[in-house]
């Protein structure tokens, strides 16, 4: 025998025991954690349901105010409200600049054999965008002849921004209404020192005299007077608005013809070391 035949050979390579474990024991920690999981989503089901969710549309935006469209719909409801059937020719020349292609001759108009109306005054009071660029606008008013009316008046702007009747007109209701509510409960303001600036400052502002009101005004206050003087008969009540601010008059008053009014004037007041002062009355002059 020239040779010995290969001897085979036993290759023995160290690994960490926690490898051996993990590697004999993932299996069965996989299959543990997928059977808590599901148990915790059953248990989420069961106590607290999903429901349907339904999609809530977005409320749309409140249209922007264009005073050239209300008062094209005044206009409209003025001319279309007043005529004379002794004079028909005047009724359609006042419509005629509103009708067109889409409207008959007169805006429908057919008046009487006999008969007027005539607006004494008209004013917008309402409106509602039906469609996007389409404005209807509610017109109160008054008439001679028919009493208090409201007529709706349907504008909208044409691609080069002009302005035109879309629809007829049309009668309705007046907007709804309610009594009057009970005033708020305010907080009674008791400082007498107070109600003494509070009824002297009404006195001179009803009274339209810049000079004696100017003495309890604050610096940098801004006052418009009434057109009309009033002389002020008393202060029935005085209470501090509800953010603590300015305060609420309630005050009797009278015009040189004699007529008596009741009426309610929201005060800014300031304490400027230790003296009360007006910084404005009722209302901002500057808006």
């Amino acid at each position: 025998m020239s040779g010995d035949p290969a001897r085979p050979s036993v290759t023995i390579s160290p690994r960490p025991l926690w490898r051996i474990r993990l590697t004999r024991e993932l299996p069965r920690y996989l299959l543990c954690a997928m059977s808590v999981a599901g148990m915790l989503a059953s248990a989420r089901y069961a106590i607290a349901p999903p429901g349907s969710r339904v999609p809530v549309a977005p409320r749309p935006a409140p249209a922007e105010r264009d005073p050239a469209a209300e008062g094209y719909a005044v206009l409209f409801a003025r001319r279309y409200l007043t005529w004379n059937a002794a004079d028909p020719q005047s009724s359609a020349q006042r419509l005629a600049a509103f009708v067109g292609s889409g409207i008959e001759a007169d805006a429908g108009l057919q008046l009487p054999a006999s008969g007027r109306e005539r607006v004494e005054w008209a004013e917008f009071v309402q409106a509602r965008e039906p469609t996007m660029g389409e404005h209807v606008y509610t017109v109160a008013a008054q008439t001679d002849s028919a009493g208090l009316l409201y007529l709706t008046v349907s504008v909208e702007r044409t691609p080069a921004g002009h302005l035109a009747l879309s629809a007829y007109p049309a009668f309705v209701g007046a907007p709804a209404a309610a009594p009057a509510q009970t005033p708020r409960q305010l907080r009674e303001a008791g400082d007498p020192a107070l109600a003494s600036v509070v009824e002297r400052a009404l006195r001179n502002y009803l009274a339209a005299s810049p000079s004696e009101l100017a003495a309890d005004l604050s610096n940098g206050a801004h006052v418009s007077l009434p057109t009309m003087p009033l002389t002020l008969d008393s202060l029935q009540r005085l209470d501090w608005s509800t953010d603590g601010r300015s305060v609420l008059a309630v005050v009797q008053a009278q015009d040189a013809r004699g007529v008596q009014y009741t009426l309610a004037y929201e005060l800014d007041m300031t304490l400027e070391q230790g003296r009360w002062e007006v910084s404005a009355v009722q209302m901002n002059p500057d808006e």
